[in-house]
């Protein structure tokens, strides 16, 4: 019997498909990766299996980071499998070539992606030959059982939707194009002077970085302006109101959007208004009108995240993540990555079933208001919250019928969440009554305003309460004026204040600003084709955020989000390249038009990929034939001298250099960042020919310099630990970086320091006076302090009080590319055990890595701990154990089998194992029975036993690891008075005697 094949995105979605044709269709049989009737084999994807790939003879695999191989643009593209989802592509490209499944329905989600991911595993599926069997679509955008059928009953055709997939393939292979080939060629030109310095650049990245470092440039250019505010106390027959002046007269100043209704310019103005009214009688007008405020619409992703960063500080990520564990794990919400705030119109049931839920549910802070929106009939068939026109792909993010339970802290926190705002939407509107109240002394005008909530409506749902005692004290209340009464002005002083520069970008602002990008897109067709899109999309946001931190880009600065040199070094670049486009969303608004037009039959796939083809190869010409010696741009003049000739350092493209000491001051300041010359800004490299040579790399290692970093290099001649630094084969790694200076050369040079303490071993006097102690030594009790590269013990360096170390501790400040913070360590020497570090890297497969670091008495040095495996499949709630299971679990052994087999098996395990093997023992000399004692020992247990106590008595030499001076017990061992740890093993042996002999 042939059967049809229903690939659906997700299991969630797959699930409701089986529920929803089980009706019609007959039950279905649950298999491991498929569910399965006499009709229909149903599986899924878990979102996308299959990306693309140059083919293997257009593949570039040795240097690939340089222009002789770019660009590079294959006629065709291959598929290679998501790794982390390998298993699952598998077993589906199994089900498509089993021989009874005949037809195949694409049951991805209603938009472009859900076509693409689909596209890909059929052609995967097909190989070098095509699938061949014939293809329908599924288009829902409703998930209820009776939408399901009627989208089984209306399959479109592969044809009707060829634009739409082919519009899904071209923004993919357009992406990888633009992607790979500027990446590989600002890598390239970055990298002309050696080095590795990666510089990745994307049509979604590179936009939304611009936007913050727009921000940025903003800020760094502002230039606060002093005005004044005039604050007045009225007093009336029934108490005092505050008020402040403005000018009734203001209209907005397009140009300078400082100018308000309530600002003064000058002191002096600002002082005369207060003297004229201060002890004057008012005239009052009031006005007072009711306002409503209905609830904000449902959570889409975007939305979620923004909101969760300014309630609860969750960055993007961290929001995406736990709501898709919720979605997941604990099937609380609905699908996450959707960018609609509304639900489809046959959703009303749905929703009512899920508020008889949550009014029953044990959330008592919660389900009085579910129970409130049933008992009194909130759920109604509104358009601001049941729109199929405004159901894209998804739906908005909902509770589903699941009560959920066990949930980690941040979920509660992230589903109720959702729930309030879930309830509040079904609520009717907060009601406020609004006063505005106009005080007037002479010409003079000052404004009052109270705001009262009158009923609480949804905001109830929050915490909202009417309480007129509380809006009386907080001054929202105004007191009452009666008619005809004049208020005396008791008081009116002049307040001074300052303009402020526009604020940084948190990741909810910045999630803002690339969801309405295209808001500022000039062309009308490209801005049309952005009005739902903008930067990215809800599932790819977070991610484009996070790959900005990671790249270093930017860095969070608690909420705010602020970007590096290297950011700005980028935009330098692309604008003295001319290819700012990469930076713009008009790229993205272009593609978005033009790939509507596709999907619409309107421009043909070979067109658009052409033209992307012609870009990428003028993106890649221009960094190629680009050949004056520095990127013109606005560079930066340091606060700090020359360590040289005291000269003035100033930033170029590539380097720190000194442009000499001609730009100083008579009296030894700095001339203005101005007078030290943009000539400089776009000279040569080294500007040697006006400096005394001085000069640094801005990106050594393939990171860049902070301005602040390198002020700090100079003055102390070393920084760090720094991380982000790459190899030349482009391995990221962490250092320290120290200025020396080069006697061969005159003149100061770069190093990098790796970490090796080598003040531990020379010898020299240390003092910890002015350090704060961390802790306590784990092995002595002695203090720790932060010295050079690592932490250490105060008794394992020479001091004033102790000349010759006798303790061993210390443990890096950076291992394995994690940085330990001081406060990390205090914790590890007080608890034992830092927090969860998350950036270790393996030096074995240069993957990242979470572990705890902790003291080990054992080995007596600090090593990694990690978080016990949770299980990825919880034993299901009300499965009884076996009795085998709960023997296992007692510690006990399961009662062995009675067949034969299983008898010869247990005694085959149980027979005892033979003793191994001991070397014959040996009697120590009288001379080292003095310092290992008289006992009969292993000879391998002889030279631990003279460690350990050449360590207690810190007889390691201090200049040199390798030596060991000889006390009065070892003296008559060595025969001299210092060995070598390699003549140890010789030594010792020449003071066993076999027992028995």
């Amino acid at each position: 019997m042939s059967k049809t094949l229903v690939i659906a995105e997700k299991p969630s979605v797959a699930q409701d498909i089986v529920r929803a044709l089980t009706q019609v269709a007959g039950k279905f049989e649950k298999h491991d990766d498929h569910f399965e009737n006499d009709s229909y084999v149903v599986s899924s994807a878990v979102g996308h299996l299959v990306e693309i790939q140059a083919p293997e003879e257009f593949d570039v695999k040795r240097g690939k980071w340089s222009f002789a191989h770019l660009p590079v643009i294959p006629p065709y593209f291959d598929l290679k499998p998501v790794e982390k989802t390998k298993s699952r592509l598998n077993a589906v490209v199994k089900l498509a070539k089993r021989k009874d499944v005949t037809a195949l329905i694409n049951a991805c989600d209603a938009g472009r992606e859900g076509e693409l991911i689909f596209r890909l595993i059929e052609q995967y599926a097909g190989g070098k030959k095509a699938l061949d069997k014939p293809v329908k679509r599924l288009w829902l955008q409703s998930m209820t059982p009776d939408a399901i059928r009627n989208g089984f009953d209306s399959l479109r055709t592969q044809q009707q939707m060829q634009g739409l997939a082919d519009a899904a393939r071209s923004r993919s292979e357009a992406d990888w194009l633009v992607g790979i080939n500027g990446t590989r060629a600002l890598t390239a030109f970055n990298s002309r002077e050696g080095g590795f310095f990666l510089t990745t650049v994307g049509r979604v990245q590179t936009p939304t970085l611009s936007v913050v470092v727009e921000r940025e440039e903003q800020i760094r250019k502002f230039v606060s302006r002093d005005y004044w505010e005039i604050h007045a106390e009225f007093a009336a027959a029934a108490g005092t109101y505050p008020a402040k002046w403005f000018n009734p007269q203001h209209k907005k100043d397009t140009e300078d959007k400082e100018k308000k209704e309530d600002r003064v310019w000058s002191l002096q103005d600002a002082q005369a208004v207060a003297d004229a009214v201060r002890g004057k009688a008012a005239t009052v007008s009031e006005e007072s009108k009711p306002r409503s405020e209905s609830s904000k619409a449902l959570f889409d992703l975007t939305t979620l995240q923004k909101e969760a960063n300014s309630r609860f500080g969750f960055s993007a990520k961290t929001t995406l993540s736990l709501a898709q564990s919720l979605y997941e794990r604990h099937k609380a919400l609905t699908y996450p990555r959707t960018d609609s705030q509304h639900l489809p119109e046959d959703y009303l049931q749905t929703v009512k079933d899920t508020m008889e839920m949550l009014a029953k549910s044990p959330m008592k802070h919660l389900a009085p208001f579910a129970k409130t929106a049933i008992v009194q009939g909130y759920i109604k068939p509104s358009p601001k919250v049941f729109n199929n026109a405004k159901v894209s792909d998804h739906f908005a993010i909902i509770p589903t019928l699941q009560a959920p339970s066990g949930l980690s802290d941040a979920e509660q926190k992230l589903y109720d969440f959702v729930v309030r705002r879930f309830m509040a939407v079904f609520y009717p509107p907060a009601k406020y009554m609004d006063t505005t109240r106009v005080s007037q002394v002479g010409d003079n005008h000052f404004k009052s305003s109270g705001k009262v909530l009158v009923e609480p409506g949804w905001q109830a749902i929050y915490g909202k309460e009417v309480d007129e005692e509380e809006d009386k004290e907080s001054g929202k209340v105004l007191v009452k004026v009666n008619a005809g009464e004049t208020p005396k002005t008791e008081t009116a002083e002049p307040k001074g204040l300052k303009t402020k520069p526009p604020a940084r970008y948190t990741e909810a602002t910045l999630l803002t600003s690339m969801q309405t990008a295209g808001k500022n897109v000039e062309d009308d067709d490209q801005r049309e084709a952005m009005q739902d899109k903008g930067l990215g999309t809800p599932a790819t946001r977070a991610a484009i955020i996070e790959g900005l931190l990671n790249e270093k880009y930017m860095i969070r600065e608690i909420r705010e989000m602020v970007p590096t040199a290297k950011a700005f070094q980028l935009f330098t670049l692309l604008r003295g390249l001319g290819v700012e486009e990469l930076s713009k969303p008009e790229l993205t608004g272009g593609w978005e038009h033009k790939l509507s037009l596709m999907e619409h039959g309107e421009l043909s796939r070979e067109a658009f990929m052409r033209e992307i083809a012609e870009m990428t190869e003028h993106i890649v010409k221009k960094a190629k034939e680009f050949d004056r010696d520095t990127i013109p741009g606005d560079y930066t003049t340091l606060k700090i001298a020359c360590p040289k000739c005291g000269g003035v350092v100033k930033e170029n493209y590539r380097r720190y250099g000194c442009i000499g000491k001609e730009t100083l001051s008579g009296n030894g300041d700095k001339a203005s960042a101005a007078g030290a010359g943009a000539g400089a800004a776009a000279g040569a490299e080294g500007d040697s020919a006006t400096g005394c040579g001085f000069s640094i790399s801005k990106i050594p290692g393939g990171r860049t310099f902070e301005a602040a970093e390198v002020e700090q290099l100079i003055a102390n001649k070393k920084i760090g630990p720094l991380e982000g630094f790459r190899s030349k084969a482009g391995w990221p790694f962490t250092a320290e970086i120290a200025l020396k200076f080069s006697e061969e050369e005159k003149n100061w040079k770069l190093e990098f320091d790796f970490g090796e303490d080598k003040n531990a071993e020379s010898g020299e006097i240390v003092e910890f006076a002015d350090t704060t102690s961390l802790g306590n030594c784990p092995k002595c009790s002695s203090p720790v302090h932060d010295h050079g590269s690592n932490y250490i013990c105060s008794k394992s360096v020479p001091t004033h009080a102790q000349p010759t170390p006798s303790c061993d501790f210390k443990s890096g400040k950076i291992i394995l590319q994690q940085s330990v913070a001081p406060e990390q360590m205090t914790k590890l020497l007080a608890e034992g055990k830092t927090d969860l570090l998350d950036k270790f890297v393996s030096m074995r497969t240069r993957r990242p890595f979470k572990a705890f670091l902790q003291w080990d008495p054992e080995a007596g040095k600090v090593s990694f701990a990690f978080e016990p495996r949770v299980s990825k499949y919880p034993a299901r709630a009300g499965k009884t154990p076996t009795t085998n299971a709960l023997i296992k679990a007692a510690g006990k052994k399961a009662p062995a089998k009675t067949t034969k087999a299983a008898k010869a098996k247990a005694d085959k395990v149980a027979k005892p194992k033979a003793p191994r093997k001991v070397t014959a023992g040996y009697l120590p000399s009288n001379e080292l029975a003095a310092v290992i004692g008289t006992e009969a020992v292993a000879r391998t247990e002889v030279i631990k036993k003279i460690w350990d106590y050449i360590k207690a008595n810190g007889l390691q030499d201090a200049t040199n690891k390798r030596a060991i001076n000889a006390d009065a017990k070892l003296k008559p061992v060595f025969g001299k008075d210092q060995v070598t740890m390699f003549e140890l093993a010789g030594i010792a042996g020449k003071h066993l005697r076999p027992i028995g002999e």
